[in-house]
């Protein structure tokens, strides 16, 4: 049987992507081939307990939430995450994916809700963005750009315009907490009439804390 390596299984608010507030399980997998230099869960490069698909869920079962957002770490980094999305979808359970828009998003359960990094120009890993993806997205899938700059937003917008994004499915703009001022960035959305929707992570707001527990 199939098995993942598992940082942590934990019950929270959804702090972001266009459900937030709504209680949800969270699967946090081990491992990521990037180092975004604002990364907020470096603690789940390394580490981590494999648990087999069955354990997996036995566990999400205790929590009686029907939202689960499979994160990391990069979840793609490990093939096995693809079985358990579908498993779990199969199982009546509403899944987001959390990925960096770095590794090949073909393969994903089209029930899934994407919610895919473009890296911007401050994360130092731009060069990872895999343009590919974008014409896997489906409606329901959310692409987000992380702004920490002038240069970021500028970048985003020109993203926006060459792949026709806002007509393809939903766009999270997210300011980095203590880089971007987040109501200078509000401004600027309204300013420039973007079709994206804002957000602050809400866990951090709540609790002070990157996980969102």
């Amino acid at each position: 049987m199939s098995q993942l390596r598992i940082t942590e299984i934990f019950y929270s608010l959804q702090g972001e992507a266009n459900t937030v507030g709504i209680p949800t399980v969270f699967i946090r997998l081990t491992g990521c081939p990037l180092r975004c230099v604002y990364c907020d869960t470096a603690y789940a490069f390394s580490g981590g307990d494999k648990q087999t698909i069955a354990d997996i869920i036995a566990t999400v079962r205790q929590y009686d939430c029907q939202y689960i957002t499979i994160t990391g770490g990069e979840p793609l980094a490990q093939p096995a995450s693809i079985e358990l999305m579908t498993a779990l979808v199969d199982q009546g359970y509403k899944v987001s994916l959390e990925t960096s828009g770095a590794l090949d998003i073909a393969a994903v359960d089209p029930r899934v809700v994407k919610v895919m990094d473009l890296k911007t120009p401050s994360s130092g890993e731009a060069d990872k963005n895999r343009y590919q993806n974008i014409g896997h997205l489906n409606p329901h899938d959310q692409v987000k750009f992380v702004i920490g700059s002038a240069e970021d937003y500028d970048w985003a917008k020109t993203i926006l315009n060459d792949y026709s994004l806002p007509e393809r499915c939903e766009i999270l703009f997210s300011p980095v907490t203590g880089q971007q001022n987040p109501t200078e960035l509000a401004e600027k959305i309204l300013q420039d009439r973007l079709n994206v929707r804002f957000q602050i992570q809400l866990h951090k707001l709540l609790w002070n804390d990157a996980q969102g527990k």
